[in-house]
């Protein structure tokens, strides 16, 4: 038997196996989700940081800035071989472009919310993005729950309603943006999956791997990104404030990219081994 048919006998009931190539791993959906939930949380508790911390009032600039970070880093993987991306046609950039815009208004209603909202609410009324991805799993891909799917869907609108209500710092804006974060976030995850399938029939070898998709979403995000920064203002604010000239605010913002890289990934990375339901319960915790 060759190394690549022991390849494909190496996934096993979630359990460390040796193959020609070494050890690896073969239960890759919880790898994968224990990855998104450690760089999700990363990426919250350091996007409050900057935007609250130091008061950058440019979310939309540091979300660009993320962007371009992990467009930067896999194309250099790229180039120098250790990654291999499939190249950016204009097939692949159409069927990519929808689930794109969901994308960046997705990030943009999350830096908004959590300029005026605290880290722990923002988690908590995001128990309601599941609700909405269950109900859009049923109507739109015709996928049945289970009553303990439903209720622990309960509880979750339970916990957030009740923090809502003794929510002592409310503030009606932050509300709003997180309410629209919350549809945005559970639309893209019902797209995603559907146009992961679709994206590789358009690629010139019929497959599409989580690097390739990293730099699509990125790159196709940075024409947007810039659009709404000039729509919302920001430039006049990026060429006062005193922030560009700290060493350390550069050190932070940068550290988000990575963060911003690592979520990309292993959001892709998970979403492939899950469906949307299972992908939103798992990174609620």
């Amino acid at each position: 038997m060759n190394a690549s048919t022991d390849d494909e006998h190496d996934v096993e009931n979630g359990k460390f196996i040796r193959s020609n190539r070494g050890v690896k791993l073969s239960n890759q959906a919880l790898l994968s989700g224990i990855a998104y939930c450690l760089s999700s949380c990363g990426m919250i508790l350091v996007n409050k940081f900057v935007l609250s911390s130091y008061n950058f009032n440019a979310g939309i600039s540091l979300m660009l800035y993320q962007n371009f970070i992990s467009v930067v880093i896999v194309a250099t993987l790229s180039l120098l071989g250790l990654v291999s991306t499939e190249p950016l046609t204009w097939k692949l950039i159409k069927v990519w472009l929808p689930v794109n815009v969901i994308f960046v208004g997705m990030l943009v209603t999350s830096m908004f919310s959590l300029k005026y909202i605290n880290v722990a609410m923002v988690t908590v009324l995001k128990n309601v993005t599941n609700v909405i991805t269950a109900l859009g799993e049923m109507y739109l891909f015709n996928k049945q729950h289970d009553n303990r799917v439903w209720t622990a869907l309960f509880l979750m609108i339970i916990s957030a309603v009740t923090g809502g209500i003794t929510d002592l710092s409310f503030n009606a804006t932050g509300y709003a943006w997180q309410t629209l974060n919350c549809f945005l976030t559970a639309s893209y995850s019902l797209t995603l999956r559907r146009v992961m399938d679709t994206a590789k029939q358009v690629t010139k070898s019929g497959d599409l791997n989580e690097f390739s998709m990293v730099l699509l979403n990125n790159t196709l995000s940075m024409p947007l990104g810039i659009f709404l920064i000039l729509v919302f203002n920001e430039v006049d604010y990026l060429l006062t404030t005193p922030l560009l000239r700290l060493p350390s605010f550069w050190l932070v913002m940068t550290l988000s990219g990575f963060l911003g890289l690592g979520i990309s990934f292993s959001s892709m990375w998970f979403l492939h081994q899950t469906g949307a339901t299972t992908y939103r319960f798992y990174i609620s915790f």
